[in-house]
Formats: structure tokens, C-alpha cells, sequence
């Protein structure tokens, strides 16, 4: 079955906290799944591409890209990448059939306090440039197939309500 599940949200909302409970959770039920995780696929794919918005665009693209490719054999792709603009999560949406949006909700203050890289610290500071959330925006999503508070719900919780996403798009392929 080939899903691709994105994961948006704000440096420190828990999309790769997530990401992994819910790879956790399908590995366990010997579902065929994969992790692209933002973070890495700048450190290989996407390291000649900076933070103006037409590289973060080219960014997600990419990503996008890979999930598809990963996704082709029947597994499901995890994605956790901030994707701060919603015309490029629109995007990739219309790419794939089977799309899930998870919206990892967290307020600005609590992913700050989340922050174990200290780089919420250093964009206040002006030490780093064009930081979604401080100097950059993010645009929350506007329809997500799923949105998970991570301030007020458990890990436990919001990966039920993914797994119970995911667990729909599945029989509803299998009834096609």
C-alpha cells in the first residue's frame, strides 16, 4: 500500500517524536514502512539548498520526490519536515494518491521550551537567519487529515489518532 504521511509543524512540535512511535507502531504490525526525516535529507540531498523560500520550497520537492520512490513498492513513507508553507504542502499533496497531513500542533512558547539544540536561543539572538517560527513564518495548516496537540496529548494519544488515520486510507484501498 503505498501512503505517504506528512508530518508539518514548528522546530520542537514532536513531528520526528511522532514519526518515530508511528514507525514503531506499523513495524510492529510488520507493515512495510520508511522514516524520511528533514533534518537528514538536508545533511545529503538538499545540503547545496539554504532557508530563503524558494529553497525551502525545492526542499520539500525533493522530499517529495524521495517519498514517492521509497513508497512505489508498497510501504509507507513517514515524512517529518517542518514544510512551513502551505502552497507546497498543497503541492505535494496533488503528487500522490494517498496523502496524509499530520499537523504536529505545539504552541511557539512550548517548542521553545522543547528547544534541545538551543536554536530558537540563537534566531532570537539573530544568530541564525529566517528561523520559521521567530524570523520566518509558518503557515499552520489549513485541512489536516489529522492534527495532533502534542502540548495537551500524550505521544500515546496523538500516534493512535495517525495510526487510526492511516488505518482508514488502508481498508478503504482494500474495499477499491
Amino acid at each position: 500500500m503505498s501512503l505517504i504521511v506528512w508530518f508539518t509543524g514548528l522546530s520542537g512540535a514532536g513531528k520526528s517524536t511522532l514519526c518515530c512511535a508511528v514507525y514503531s507502531k506499523l513495524k510492529q504490525r510488520q507493515i512495510p514502512v520508511s522514516v524520511l526525516d528533514a533534518d537528514v535529507v538536508r545533511q545529503h540531498l538538499s545540503r547545496d539548498l539554504g532557508y530563503s523560500p524558494g529553497d525551502r520550497a525545492e526542499n520539500m520537492r525533493r522530499i517529495s520526490h524521495a517519498a514517492k520512490e521509497l513508497s512505489r513498492d508498497g510501504t509507507i513513507v513517514l515524512v517529518a519536515a517542518i514544510s512551513p508553507y502551505q502552497a507546497i504542502r498543497s503541492e505535494i499533496r496533488r503528487h500522490h494518491a494517498f496523502f496524509i497531513e499530520v499537523f504536529v500542533n505545539a504552541p511557539l512558547e512550548v517548542c521553545e521550551r522543547r528547544d534541545p539544540k538551543g536554536l530558537y536561543r540563537k534566531a532570537r539572538a539573530g544568530l541564525i537567519k529566517d528561523f520559521t517560527g521567530i524570523s520566518a513564518p509558518y503557515e499552520n495548516p489549513t485541512n489536516p487529515d489529522v492534527e495532533c496537540k502534542t502540548d495537551k496529548e500524550s505521544i500515546e494519544t496523538s500516534s493512535a489518532k495517525i495510526i487510526a488515520v492511516i488505518e482508514q486510507v488502508m481498508n478503504t484501498r482494500r474495499a477499491d
